[in-house]
């Protein structure tokens, strides 16, 4: 498959799976808001299983798996006599961690929130218990996934995730018909409430996974137990596992410090609950345009460094990024003058969406460096280097906690959750660059003259675009207007000003004759032939 047709199937996958993700999350806030005690104690313990599933899984099944895949395909099985003993080993090594995890939930969520009262710890712990399971799905569906992903087969790990989601609105829905709507307070909570609210999350992951097992048999590769690691290469991807398990550690470290910061502000202010559906709206483009491009660059890069075609490599560097540069520069311009009305979609109230879209847009400004981080990042694990990553991100992590606790310190509680996220943004920048650099250390020029100066045309492009998308909001009645009256008032308002901001975006690039432009038309066709 080629890369328009696997960055088209992986975009497709990934943009429906978001949609329904955005809807999962509309209707969570229906049944318990996105402001107060009772959605900040099930933001933070539904998000535990995927916090400890980066620490030990994500950073290596990024950084090793796909780059050992790659070479073993080209075995006489196939490879499939390792991926038995990658999947066996991965199994136990997740089975183990859940149970842990599970047994310790009252010291996770102690670990990772500064609740005020006990009461409010205590529902947290209780949603923990039936959270964190959670972990061994997510794990075992990521190992499956980054396997296919490496193999050239894309789309079931894009596509899966949509049961996730219409498994989870089922059980939202349900919350509602039996318990109501808006239960934000600590008042009424029992075992059934919880049961069915977090039950529902874990069982939406369970069924993520049974459909990939269900597309991983039907691929062909055989499914199957083997205990006999020996021979598998352990040392070699342990040593490239040890250093991207510490680069995850740390950014789990930093992670724990941000959540402690922003939780002292929940129950009146933007706080766990709000800062988790402000990255959802932001994982939209992320997802939408780095990953569904970015992902088979990987892996074409991956190719290209086992083949040692090294000017292939790098030619590859510059176009992904000029690529992903055409697109994440309009995105972050259309979602920053839709920020106000996309947070009214997950919020009750136009006073609750004002206070989370400085969240949003204090997570945008990383968009863009997020892109070229993504490749160059994934460039060093091609070359499997994982130890340059571990600094590059050491610096980051050090930034990240120096300014955490400085805006702690200094920042008002109203508007602490866009700082802690505006913190990360900024440094993210510092880590791009610095990745770069060490980078062009690494394997000499990379030749992004002209990539550089193509992304200043993009800005220079979408800034006049957002803002005829915000005078679309200003023109709408702004705080008062159509747009904040309700979730489905958000969404269609946040549709307009998108439209808005992208064809003034693409006229402006024509105008100028943007070189740029064409290769991506062209990409689109190609991705939608």
């Amino acid at each position: 498959m080629g890369l328009g047709r696997a960055s088209a199937m992986i975009a497709a996958g990934t943009l429906t799976s978001r949609l329904t993700g955005l809807l999962r999350t509309v209707v969570l806030v229906i049944a318990i808001n996105s402001f107060g005690e009772a959605p900040d104690a099930f933001a933070i313990a539904n998000q535990l299983p995927n916090s400890i599933y980066m620490v030990i899984s994500a950073g290596v099944l990024t950084g090793v798996i796909v780059p050992q895949v790659v070479r073993v395909s080209a075995q006489r099985d196939g490879g499939h006599a390792f991926l038995a003993k990658l999947l066996t080993l991965g199994a136990l090594i997740m089975g183990v961690v859940t149970v842990i995890a599970t047994l310790c939930a009252p010291l996770l969520i102690d670990l990772y929130s500064n609740f005020k009262s006990p009461e409010q710890f205590a529902l947290a712990s209780q949603f923990a218990y039936w959270c964190i399971p959670q972990l061994f799905f997510y794990g075992m569906f990521a190992l499956l996934g980054e396997i296919l992903n490496a193999r050239k087969i894309f789309a079931p790990y894009a596509w899966a995730p949509i049961v996730n989601n219409v498994v989870s609105i089922a059980g939202f829905v349900l919350f509602i018909v039996l318990f109501g709507q808006n239960r934000n307070t600590l008042d009424g909570w029992d075992s059934s409430m919880v049961l069915t609210l977090a039950g529902t999350a874990t069982l939406g992951v369970i069924a993520q996974l049974i459909v990939l097992v269900f597309f991983w048999r039907k691929a062909g590769i055989p499914l199957k137990l083997d205990f006999r690691w020996r021979g598998m290469g352990l040392s070699r991807m342990g040593k490239l596992a040890t250093w991207t398990f510490l680069t995850t550690l740390i950014g789990q470290g930093v992670g724990i410090v941000q959540s402690l910061t922003v939780t002292t502000a929940s129950g009146e202010y933007a706080s766990a609950a709000a800062s988790q559906y402000a990255w959802l709206v932001y994982m939209l483009p992320y997802s939408m345009i780095i990953l569904a491009i970015g992902t088979p660059y990987f892996t074409r890069i991956s190719e290209h460094s086992a083949a040692e075609r090294h000017d292939e490599l790098r030619a590859d560097i510059g176009q992904s990024i000029r690529i992903l540069g055409v697109f994440t520069v309009i995105a972050v311009a259309a979602v920053s003058a839709a920020a106000i009305p996309a947070s009214r979609v997950f919020s009750n109230t136009p006073s609750d969406a004002s206070a989370m879209a400085p969240v949003l847009i204090a997570y945008l400004v990383s968009l863009i460096p997020m892109g070229v981080l993504f490749i160059v990042q994934r460039t060093f694990y091609a070359y499997g280097d994982a130890r340059t990553p571990f600094v590059f991100t050491v610096i980051q992590g050090s930034l990240v906690l120096v300014g955490t606790l400085a805006v702690a310190a200094t920042v008002p509680l109203a508007h602490l959750a866009a700082a802690v996220a505006l913190v990360q943004s900024l440094v993210g920048i510092v880590q791009t660059i610095i990745a770069t650099v060490l980078l062009r250390r690494k394997i000499g020029p990379l030749g992004l003259g002209s990539t550089w100066w193509a992304m200043v045309r993009f800005v220079l492009a979408a800034v006049p675009a957002g803002a005829a998308g915000w005078g679309i909001f200003l023109l709408a009645g702004g705080i008062d207007g159509w747009m904040l009256q309700g979730m489905l008032q958000g969404a269609a308002g946040a549709v307009i000003i998108g439209i808005v901001s992208v064809l003034v975006y693409v006229g402006l690039l024509a105008l100028f004759r943007a070189p740029e432009l064409t290769v991506a038309v062209s990409a689109v066709r190609r991705r939608r032939g």
